[in-house]
C-alpha cells in the first residue's frame, strides 16, 4: 500500500531488482496525495502483471520482460480500485472498485476497460470464483462488505454475450461483512464468509452451483472470525481460518463440508495459498 510504488524481486533469491514509483494522477486529472496499489495479477497470455492503483482509478500494465520492469501502459477505470482475479479464460481482469461500489473487467487482450457495473455496497471479491452457471454459463462473482449479498455476474462475453458484464443473481446471506469467496472446479459449492460481521462472523455459507440456491450457513470458526478459503489442488479439501490470537486453520471435506482436521496453535492466521 506505501510508499506508492512496486518493487520486483528476483523469484529465486528475492533480491530486490527494481522499485518504480506509481503516476500519481487520477482518472479525472487531479494530482493525488497517495496512489496504493491495491493488487498485482500475472497475465496467463502475456508477460504482464496488472496492477490495481486504488486511488487514481487506473489499472497498470508492467511489462517484466523489459530492462527495469516499466510501467507501459495506464488503463483509466474506476476509481478506488481494490482486490482482483481473473475470468475462466484468463483474459480479463476483474477488480472491484469498492469504494465506487462497483466491479470493473479489463480486457487484457486489447488493453481496455471491457465494462464497469454496479453490484451493491462495497464488493470485495478477493480473487474471485468462476463456476459454469445452470442458467447463464460462465459466471462470476463477489460479496459485499456493506450488504448482506453475494452478486453473480455473467462473465463469458464470447459465449454469452447477453449477459456477460451483467448481474444475473442476487444471494442473500445472514449478515453483510463478506471478505472472501471460493469454489473449486471438482467442489459442489461456492463459500462465502461474513468476516466483518458483528453476529455471524464465524458463519461460512455454502452456494449449491447446481442449483443455483444457497444451501446452509454454518459455524466454521471457534475462537475467532471464519475467514478466506482455500482448496487443495485436488478439490478435496478446503482451509478456512479462525482468526483469532489462539487461531486455527479448520479443513473442511470439500464435498460434505464436515470439519476432517484442524490446524491450532496459530496466531491470526489470514490467507492461505495453493
Amino acid at each position: 500500500y506505501w510508499p506508492p510504488q512496486y518493487v520486483v524481486y528476483d523469484a529465486l533469491t528475492l533480491e530486490p531488482l527494481a522499485r518504480n514509483d506509481v503516476p500519481m494522477q487520477s482518472i479525472t486529472g487531479e494530482t493525488l496525495p497517495e496512489v496504493r496499489v491495491a493488487a498485482i495479477a500475472a497475465s496467463h497470455h502475456d508477460p504482464l502483471w496488472a496492477l490495481a492503483f486504488k486511488e487514481s482509478g487506473f489499472v497498470g500494465l508492467v511489462d517484466y520482460t523489459l530492462p527495469g520492469f516499466p510501467l507501459v501502459k495506464n488503463i483509466a477505470t474506476e476509481r478506488f480500485l481494490h482486490d482482483g482475479g481473473w475470468d475462466h479464460t484468463g483474459r480479463y481482469f476483474l477488480v472491484a472498485a469498492n469504494a465506487s461500489n462497483k466491479m470493473v473487467a479489463v480486457d487484457m487482450q486489447t488493453q481496455t476497460m471491457a465494462a464497469s457495473f454496479t453490484t451493491g455496497g462495497t464488493p470485495h471479491p478477493g480473487r474471485g470464483a468462476n463456476w459454469f452457471d445452470p442458467v447463464y454459463g460462465w459466471v462470476n462473482a463477489t460479496p459485499h462488505i456493506g450488504e448482506p449479498k453475494v452478486s453473480i455476474y455473467g462473465a463469458d462475453p464470447t459465449g454469452r454475450p447477453d449477459v456477460a458484464w451483467t448481474v444475473v443473481r442476487e444471494v442473500t446471506l445472514p449478515a453483510a461483512g463478506s471478505l472472501f469467496l471460493k469454489t473449486h472446479p471438482n467442489s459442489p459449492w461456492v463459500l462465502f464468509d461474513m468476516t466483518l460481521s458483528t453476529t455471524e462472523d464465524k458463519q461460512v455459507c455454502a452456494y449449491n452451483k447446481e442449483t443455483a440456491t444457497l444451501d446452509r450457513c454454518f459455524q466454521a470458526a471457534t475462537n475467532g472470525k471464519a475467514t478466506h478459503f482455500e482448496f487443495n489442488q485436488a478439490g478435496t479439501e478446503v482451509w478456512v481460518s479462525d482468526w483469532a490470537n489462539d487461531g486455527a486453520i479448520v479443513v473442511l471435506d470439500g464435498t460434505t463440508l464436515n470439519e476432517i482436521n484442524r490446524i491450532t496453535d496459530l496466531v491470526t492466521p489470514t490467507g492461505k495459498f495453493n
